[in-house]
This record gives structure tokens, C-alpha cells and sequence, in this order.
């Protein structure tokens, strides 16, 4: 009698065995979220002709069965394989620039079948899987090691940048230098690899002429240039290999002095005025309110309508009216705050913060590095992403080209974002094993 009875038991051990170990919380909240990204897109195409959201939530169940099909097999494997991975993304990524099909200025996608297929995408996840292969083997890395992963991860980020792709590129950067910052490697190389960028930024800001140091026409050494540029020399002699004669520092002194000149010759010389307006008008869109600063005031005034509790779905009036452009994609978050208000935005920015913390969890309790660095590679990915998305909506960063994940319209992000998810679980399912009895 004692038998019978602990036989369906056994049996339900037996058909929940291979993912006893998922982080099902991060599971359900990603497929949630997902869902609720199919009911805001089907909210913004409410008058229109079209069937995204519909394409949405398929893409939602095929990811959903990929991310859970990958939870059981060993992400070991992927280490043996990540030359052949990286091959594959470089691969895919000359491939768009071959035969690949434009739009807006970009040639971003394959046509496969009567389907787009964007390979930055996926190559998101395959420079996250080489990274960690090749940062898991040491503890401590060294200089070499850093400047050899950086040679690696060059080589996809520039394939993505001519396509034109900056935004996606920009991703690929976070992910690089986080990851390397996860792999123990020195803080101080870190913020030299970044300096040359903040050094054009602060060498372009207007000063008066009597408190700068004019070189050519038009570029000049502001005080705060050189003031970001020595320090960065000090950091460069303290913590870069070439001590001697002060090699070091006054290289990294020199890249930065180096890089806000560029960053000025190039502002003045090389950007077009859209490309500046694109640029600035975040701080200011009502210098251009019918040009570069219309998406953002009009994605302003959507989530300042919503107030607390939102016009409700299906009834918010810029929504339904379509004055967002690219709502159901760059401004999905626009649409959650028209028609959910301030709650309804905490809510959902509230569910992707315990999906970033389940992703942590599982990073920190990895078995291995290998299985720590995917870990963190995708929350890299998807904090990034989170970040600019929900910022340029309200007007805290520049306008990008950069979706909300698993919100936002798109089959190959929406795949790539499952196909990642469906790795960390692999991460989180092969920890030591918890027994059953």
C-alpha cells in the first residue's frame, strides 16, 4: 500500500527531473513580460491593419520552448563550440552586408522565407557565449589576456558598426567591458578603454575663448579636457605595465588628447546637422519640435498623460491616435504609461528588476566561471538595454535605436532574448543538484 502511494510521486520526480534545478521565477517573469509586450503592441496597432502583436506572442511560445529545451542541456557544451559560435556571428554579420536588405539608412537584416532576420541580434548572445569562453580560465586577467578578448570582441562590433548599427554596437560595449570588470580585470584599464569617448565629449563643451587654449581653427583644450586628460595619464601610469620613463601615463595622456581633438574635428567637420540634432535634442527637443525632437515629445506628453493610474488599455488617446512614431517598437514604454500611468510603470520596471536580480542570483551561484560569465553577460545585455530604452522615452539619454526587451516588436530579438534566457537556466539548472527522495 505504502508502494502505490508514493508512485505518482515518483513519477511526477521523474518528468519534472530535468529542470528541477530552473530558476522558474525568472522563467515566468521573462514570459510574462513578454506577454504583456503582445497586449501593448496589439494597443498601439488597435486602427491599423497589421498583426505584430500577433507575430509577438508566436515568436513568445517558440522562444518560451527553446529557453526551456536549452535549460536542459549542459552549457558546458557551448565552450567546446565557441569558435565555431563566433564564426557563425562573423559570418552572419558580413552576410547582411552581402545580401542583406535595407531600411532607414541601415542593412541590418536577412531575408529568409519572406522573413526579416536581423543577425546583430543573435550576435548579442554569440559574443556574450566567446567572451566567456575565453575570460573563464583565469582569475585574475592579465593585460595580454584583456587586449586579446578586446582583439576578439573588435572584430563582430565592427562588422555591426558599418552596417550602420551604432546603437547595437553600443550594447556590444557594455557587454565587453562588463564582463571583463566580472572577470577580475583591472578597474583602471576599464576607464582608460572608455576615456578617449568622455575626453571628445568634454573637449567639445563650449568654454570662452580666454579660458582655452586654441590649437586650429575651431578646436581648442578646454580646462576641463585637460583636466580629464591628465588624470587619466596618472591612471595610466599606475596601473598600465610600461612604468618605465613614464611610458604609460603619457601614452594614455597623449590617446586622450588625442581623442578630443577627434571628437571636436569631428563634431565640426564630419557630423551632419540631423546627426548633431539627433545628439542634443534630448536636452532640448523644443528647439526642433517638428524634426529630431518630435518622437521625444510626443513620447513625453503619452507617459505625462497617463498620471497615476492611466487612461486604461486600449483607451489611451496618443496611443490609439498614433501620434508616437514607432511605438510598438523603440517607444513601447510610452504606451505602458499612457495607458497604465505611473503605477502600471513601476509594476513593469519592478518585474525587470527581479529579473536582473534572479539573473545575478544565478551568476553568483554559478559552479563554475564559465557558467558566471553567460550569466552576467545577459544581464549586461538586458540592463543596458533597459536603461537607454526607458531613458530616451522620458528624455534622460539621447534617442537610439534600442528596444525594450521582451516588449518591444521584433522576431529576432525577441528569439535571441529567449535564447539567452534559455542559457542562464542551463546555468541555473546544472548547479549542484538538489536530491529527491
Amino acid at each position: 500500500m505504502l508502494l502505490k502511494r508514493s508512485l505518482p510521486k515518483v513519477r511526477w520526480q521523474y518528468w519534472i527531473k530535468p529542470w528541477q534545478q530552473v530558476d522558474w521565477l525568472l522563467f515566468c517573469l521573462a514570459v510574462a513580460v513578454s506577454m504583456f509586450g503582445g497586449l501593448m503592441i496589439l494597443s498601439t496597432e488597435l486602427n491599423k491593419a497589421v498583426t505584430d502583436w500577433w507575430w509577438h506572442w508566436l515568436m513568445t511560445g517558440i522562444g518560451s520552448i527553446i529557453a526551456l529545451f536549452l535549460a536542459r542541456c549542459r552549457y558546458e557544451n557551448l565552450m567546446q563550440w565557441h569558435w565555431l559560435t563566433y564564426a557563425l556571428t562573423n559570418f552572419s554579420l558580413i552576410l547582411v552586408m552581402v545580401v542583406g536588405t535595407s531600411a532607414k539608412g541601415a542593412q541590418r537584416w536577412i531575408s529568409i522565407g519572406g522573413f526579416h532576420v536581423q543577425p546583430s541580434e543573435f550576435a548579442k548572445v554569440g559574443l556574450i557565449i566567446s567572451l566567456a569562453a575565453l575570460l573563464h580560465k583565469r582569475t585574475d586577467p592579465t593585460f595580454d589576456s584583456v587586449l586579446r578578448s578586446l582583439a576578439i570582441a573588435a572584430v563582430p562590433w565592427g562588422l555591426v558598426f558599418v552596417q550602420p548599427d551604432l546603437d547595437t554596437s553600443l550594447v556590444f560595449g557594455s557587454i565587453v567591458l562588463g564582463m571583463l570588470y566580472w572577470a577580475n580585470a583591472n578597474p583602471g584599464w576599464l576607464i582608460l578603454l572608455v576615456s578617449p569617448v568622455f575626453s571628445a565629449i568634454l573637449f567639445s563643451i563650449p568654454w570662452p575663448l580666454s579660458n582655452s587654449i586654441v590649437l586650429f581653427e575651431n578646436i581648442s583644450l578646454t580646462p576641463l579636457g585637460l583636466a580629464w586628460a591628465g588624470a587619466m595619464g596618472i591612471v595610466g601610469w599606475q596601473t598600465l605595465p610600461w612604468r618605465k620613463f613614464g611610458l604609460s601615463g603619457i601614452g594614455t595622456l597623449s590617446l586622450n588628447m588625442l581623442g578630443g581633438g577627434l571628437g571636436v574635428f569631428a563634431w565640426n567637420h564630419l557630423l551632419k546637422e540631423y546627426q548633431k540634432d539627433r545628439l542634443t535634442v534630448f536636452i532640448n527637443p523644443e528647439l526642433d519640435p517638428l524634426g529630431a525632437g518630435y518622437h521625444l515629445i510626443q513620447s513625453r506628453i503619452a507617459i505625462g498623460s497617463g498620471e497615476i493610474w492611466g487612461w486604461g488599455l486600449f483607451k489611451g488617446p496618443m496611443t490609439q491616435l498614433n501620434f508616437v512614431p514607432e511605438q510598438h517598437t523603440d517607444f513601447i514604454f510610452s504606451a505602458v504609461g499612457e495607458e497604465f500611468g505611473f503605477v502600471g510603470c513601476l509594476i513593469l520596471l519592478f518585474a525587470f528588476c527581479l529579473i536582473c536580480y534572479r539573473l545575478l542570483h544565478v551568476a553568483q551561484t554559478a559552479k563554475d566561471n564559465f557558467g558566471s560569465l553567460l550569466a552576467i553577460g545577459v544581464l549586461l545585455m538586458i540592463v543596458f538595454q533597459l536603461i537607454i530604452n526607458v531613458g530616451m522615452t522620458i528624455g534622460l539619454v539621447p534617442v537610439a535605436g534600442i528596444t525594450l526587451p521582451w516588449m518591444s516588436y521584433g522576431r529576432s530579438a525577441i528569439l535571441a532574448n529567449f535564447i539567452a534566457l534559455g542559457i542562464v537556466e542551463s546555468v541555473a539548472n546544472f548547479r549542484q543538484r538538489q536530491k529527491y527522495y
